[in-house]
Formats: C-alpha cells, sequence, structure tokens
C-alpha cells in the first residue's frame, strides 16, 4: 500500500475515489455480463453451424465416393475472398461474415459427369460453412479477450481499489480524530494551567 498523507485534503480525495470506483464499478460488471451474453450466442451460433456442417457431411457422403474419380472439380473454382464486415457488441469490434465470393471457371456439360454440378455447389456450401465457422471463432476469441480484461478491472475494483480506499479513509479518519481529541486536551491543560 502507497504511503497516504493523513490530512483533510487527502481525505477527500480518497472519498471522492471511493464514490468514482463505486460508481465505476457497476459499469464494468454491466460490460461484463453484456460481454458474457455475446460469447454464449457466439457458442450457440458455432454448436449450430457444428451441426449443419456435420448434418451437410453426412448427406453428401451417399455419394462423396464419385470424387474419386479422378476429376479435380478445383479447377473450375476458387475461393476469390471471404467478405466480411465489422459489428460492434459492447464496445467491441468484431467480424462478422457477409458471404463467401467464388472464381469460376466454365467447363464443358458434354464432357464432365453428370455429378459435377452437384459436387462444385457441394463444396462452395461446404466452404461457406467453414468460412462463417472461421469467422464465429474469431468472434469468440475476440470477445474472450475482452472478457477477460473486463474481469481484470472488475477484480481491481473489488478486491484493491474499494478495500484499499475504505482503509485508507478510516487509517485519516483515526489520525484526525486523534489529532483533534489531542487538540482538545492540550487546549484543556493549557487552560487549566492559566487557571491556576
Amino acid at each position: 500500500m502507497a504511503k497516504i498523507r493523513l490530512t483533510k485534503n487527502e481525505l477527500k480525495n480518497q472519498k471522492d475515489d471511493l464514490d468514482r470506483f463505486e460508481r465505476y464499478l457497476p459499469m464494468l460488471q454491466l460490460r461484463k455480463q453484456q460481454l458474457q451474453r455475446q460469447i454464449n450466442r457466439v457458442h450457440m451460433d458455432i454448436d449450430e453451424l457444428s451441426g449443419k456442417i456435420m448434418s451437410f457431411e453426412n448427406k453428401i457422403n451417399s455419394w462423396i465416393d464419385v470424387f474419386s474419380e479422378g476429376i479435380d472439380i478445383s479447377r473450375w473454382f476458387k475461393i476469390k475472398e471471404i467478405v466480411t464486415s465489422t459489428g460492434n457488441i459492447a464496445g467491441v469490434d468484431i467480424p462478422v461474415y457477409g458471404e463467401t465470393k467464388f472464381e469460376t471457371e466454365g467447363y464443358d456439360l458434354m464432357k464432365t459427369p453428370l455429378w459435377v454440378d452437384s459436387g462444385i455447389e457441394a463444396v462452395r456450401n461446404m466452404a461457406q460453412l467453414r468460412a462463417q465457422m472461421k469467422i464465429k471463432k474469431q468472434q469468440e476469441e475476440t470477445l474472450q479477450e475482452e472478457i477477460r480484461i473486463a474481469t481484470q478491472r472488475v477484480n481491481l475494483f473489488e478486491q484493491v481499489k474499494i478495500p484499499e480506499a475504505r482503509d485508507n479513509i478510516r487509517a485519516i479518519s483515526i489520525y484526525l480524530g486523534d489529532q483533534q481529541t489531542a487538540q482538545v486536551i492540550r487546549g484543556k491543560i493549557a487552560k487549566a494551567k492559566k487557571a491556576s
């Protein structure tokens, strides 16, 4: 604990600090709660996306063996860009998934098997789901870092700053009370000496 001055001005400063800490703490706690709610929401979104990915994989497993025919469908399309924007949740900037843009090349419908169209569509859908999952995980990481910082601040105020200010106020009040009592006693002694 830092050395404090035992004066009335310091007492006022400590009381002002305590008032400020006690006013600021509920805002920090609210922010922490908002962040926790958002993290829970992102977790639900991640679980939902995981379910969609598993469901989609199960759906295409019945015909995925056609990919082993030696036809490379990746030459007909590529991921060009994953479009994201920035959203703001509880004062935190997070990435928000927009869309996945693909570069496509034409192919001869007569020379390619019938399944190629469905295969390309399936791979594109899977790429979109995985891009969404990647963005959700980035949101989760960002929010986890912010909640860690908010928790540290809440703990700092609850466990350090507020108790320290209260202890300082108590110590200064006791010292000033003792000084005032000593002055009264000195005044009575001086008055008694003067009277005799």
